[in-house]
């Protein structure tokens, strides 16, 4: 996934600031805030070596003094409202602001601890209030609206756009409302990101408190390398002679795979279905409901039925209803196909044990049987060809091929040891950007994968374009030992592709206003995706893929199985994906909030309405639905199926040529597409570059839910 901040948060995160403002403030009583200093390091990155967890607080209060002022100096400004006294002058003000929140809430997703939580809990509601009070700031609005009304006769389309959205902006915050319901709207604001932070606060608690210790019994069938890290983290926590595992995925689904005791497989996914959901001081159900019940609140003071269509009037999808039309015409093939599946595990499992009893937390492991039966493919036997550093140079070795990109290690402040830093070179060796990538578990690391940026791409005040700092942060499966690399399976591989897609769309983008850098969130998945489709096609895999001990390439029989296996469980992991979408929409497309049994709500919206067979359990469930309560994801869970439309048919544009690394279908796809970020709405980028609407056929195909002879041209939105 791609890191989003919290919508509310987000503002900042495109609300630039100058920084002629000079405060005394910009000290601590022993010397320099660093935070709020000229950066004077190796490509302008953030000092980690010198910001301390005491540094954030004062430098965000000083930035949001600063950012206040700026604000009021437009507001207050004698002169006429124009383009370039208040719509360009808001959209560089506040970059400081930006620049320390961006640093301050990755670093708090990636290595957090109880310090920066406080931090957290006292910052968000900071700057909610902030943003609020730009918002509804009369004299603001009124400059904003005045140039708006005269937009018409605008002849720059950029300039045109910037104050559309802009204008927007404002009324979808509340600028318009009468003084009480603007009060009202404050409140809401302000709650609703303390529930965020006690979201995501309670379920990093969650993740860390649970752990299975077994004895040597509950290692039968585990790979050796998997039994290895466990024992290690037996030892890390006082458990010597045991074995440890977690609810992180490099643990989890391992585990899930291949251990032979059923109760053990049944008490560690149990662990990860419940997380938040026990009754105690970490329950995320309430918080949950006030979520729900505020938002609900807040799109109905804002003139919308529900809170999802509050967030879809700004999206491709613009309604529910839309999001529905894909989801249901996806879910009756997808849900057919998984039942296929288990019928076939079902006969294994009755083989083996005479009984055809399945319950979920046997999917992964008889699916597993299935691969091995049906495709010979031991994924197991492929870790060793997917090295993390093979991973990594194929990747680069694939932008370079695309792009002409080239990617040279650089030393600079790191706020982990762990970290790696790189210098992005552009085709024409020119300075692109510098990235990050932080790639094993630890304490304090959120779960998953993401990509995000410590600096966003901006022009300053004489044109000169500052270039991005990008971060991808991940969760994959450590070394188990000093002379063993990092060794990936096939999900973690695609994950470092999919990630890799954002970082280059951070890379690419080159806006001249701040305000039209960010895209849709159903369209910001597109660059990310479409990357996947490269990860194991047979003439890169030949290059990347090589044994970490010989340095041979993957076996061409090899290559043939996984092409092979391209559809194999995709009815399970299209219907867990379908289902996590439904819950999202379901509980945000209320128009009436209602105390709610929110376990009782999702079985309702799944089994009851949609026929989900028990065996398959929703990716997320809601005390643990990060994405939607604590990833700025709200009935947007959809948009990686909706983006999923377009990165099958863009992968098409490729193929058609015959050449998959047709650079100038990449170049087109780079000058129409990443570089544009919201200069044009998603759907006029893609017809762009595509020349006509996106087609559902090449998905469907993709995920084995029509067969060769279907014909099915429907367009994505339609």
């Amino acid at each position: 996934m791609k890191m989003t901040m919290p919508r509310l948060i987000a503002l900042f995160l495109i609300l630039p600031m100058t920084t002629t403002l000079i405060s005394c403030r910009n000290h601590t009583p022993d010397g320099p805030n660093p935070l709020l200093s000229e950066w004077d390091t190796p490509f302008g990155v953030p000092p980690f070596d010198r910001i301390e967890t005491r540094h954030y607080l004062p430098a965000f209060e000083e930035a949001i003094a600063r950012h206040t002022a700026e604000i009021d100096s437009i507001a207050s400004n004698p002169e006429a409202p124009s383009f370039e006294n208040t719509i360009l002058a808001y959209d560089r003000s506040g970059r400081q602001l930006a620049r320390i929140a961006n640093v301050f809430f990755m670093v708090a997703a990636a290595d957090n601890n109880p310090e920066m939580q406080a931090v957290q809990e006292k910052v968000s509601p900071m700057l909610s209030a902030h943003s609020d009070g730009i918002m509804h700031d009369e004299a603001l609005f009124s400059r904003v609206k005045a140039v708006y009304d005269a937009v018409s006769s605008e002849p720059d389309p950029l300039r045109k756009r910037l104050t559309e959205k802009t204008y927007k902006e404002f009324v979808r915050s509340g600028a318009l409302l009468t003084p009480d319901k603007k009060q009202r709207l404050q409140q809401i604001n302000g709650e609703l990101s303390l529930l965020q932070v006690k979201f995501g606060n309670n379920l990093l608690s969650e993740n860390k408190a649970f752990t299975l210790a077994v004895d040597s019994s509950g290692i039968a069938g585990l790979p050796t390398d998997v039994v290895t890290a466990a024992a290690a983290a037996a030892e890390k926590s006082g458990k010597p002679g045991q074995w440890v595992f977690t609810l992180g995925k490099p643990s989890l689904i391992p585990f899930l795979t291949h251990a032979e005791r059923r109760d053990l497989r049944e008490k560690l996914y149990k662990g990860y279905l419940d997380r938040c959901n026990y009754g105690n001081e970490t329950d995320n159900k309430q918080v949950v409901n006030d979520m729900v019940r505020l938002r609900t609140e807040r799109a109905r003071l804002l003139g919308y039925s529900s809170h999802a269509a509050f967030v879809l009037d700004d999206e491709m999808a613009r309604t529910p209803e839309n999001v529905y039309s894909l989801l249901d015409d996806l879910w009756k093939p997808a849900l057919r196909r998984a039942m296929d599946e288990l019928a076939d595990m079902k006969k294994i499992r009755k083989q083996e044990t005479g009984s055809d009893d399945f319950a979920s937390w046997d999917w992964w492991y008889y699916a597993e049987k299935v691969r091995k039966a049906e495709y010979d493919l031991d994924e197991e036997a492929l870790r060793p060809y997917f090295s993390l550093e093979n991973v990594r140079n194929g990747i680069f070795m694939l932008s370079n091929r695309l792009y002409g990109l080239t990617f040279r290690p650089v030393t600079a402040p790191v706020y982990n040891s762990e970290c790696h830093v790189y210098e992005v070179l552009d085709m024409d060796n020119s300075h692109l950007g510098v990235l990050y990538l932080d790639f094993f578990p630890r304490d304090g690391k959120s779960v998953g994968a993401w990509c995000g940026t410590f600096r966003d791409q901006s022009y300053d005040a004489e044109g000169k374009r500052i270039s991005p700092v990008v971060s991808i942060v991940c969760n994959f499966t450590r070394p188990t030992s000093a002379n063993r690399p990092a060794l990936l399976n096939l999900d973690e591989t695609a994950t470092f592709f999919h990630e890799f897609g954002h970082a280059l769309h951070n890379f690419f983008l080159d806006v001249k206003y701040d305000g039209l850098a960010s895209v849709e969130h159903d369209f910001v998945e597109l660059p990310s995706q479409i990357m996947e489709n490269w990860a194991f096609e047979p003439e890169l895999l030949r290059r990347y893929a090589l044994h970490h001990q010989t340095g041979n390439p993957i076996p061409d029989r090899l290559i043939e199985k996984i092409q092979n296996s391209k559809l194999f469980n995709q009815g399970f992991a299209t219907v867990e994906y379908l289902a996590a979408s439904y819950t999202d929409m379901d509980i945000h497309n209320l128009s009436e909030y209602a105390p709610l049994d929110v376990n009782a709500f999702e079985k309702k919206s799944l089994s009851e309405k949609r026929g989900l067979i028990p065996e398959i359990e929703p990716r997320y469930r809601y005390p643990y639905f990060s994405h939607i309560f604590d990833g700025g994801y709200s009935a947007g869970y959809y948009g990686y199926i909706w983006s999923e439309v377009l990165d099958k048919d863009a992968y098409r544009a490729f193929a058609e040529t015959g050449d998959i690394f047709n650079r100038d279908v990449a170049l087109r796809f780079r000058r129409e597409v990443l570089s544009k970020g919201g200069t044009a709405d998603g759907m006029t980028l893609y017809r762009n570059f595509r020349g006509q609407e996106p087609s559902r056929e090449p998905l469907l195909r993709a995920r084995g839910l029509i067969g060769e002879s279907s014909e099915t041209s429907r367009p994505a939105g339609a």
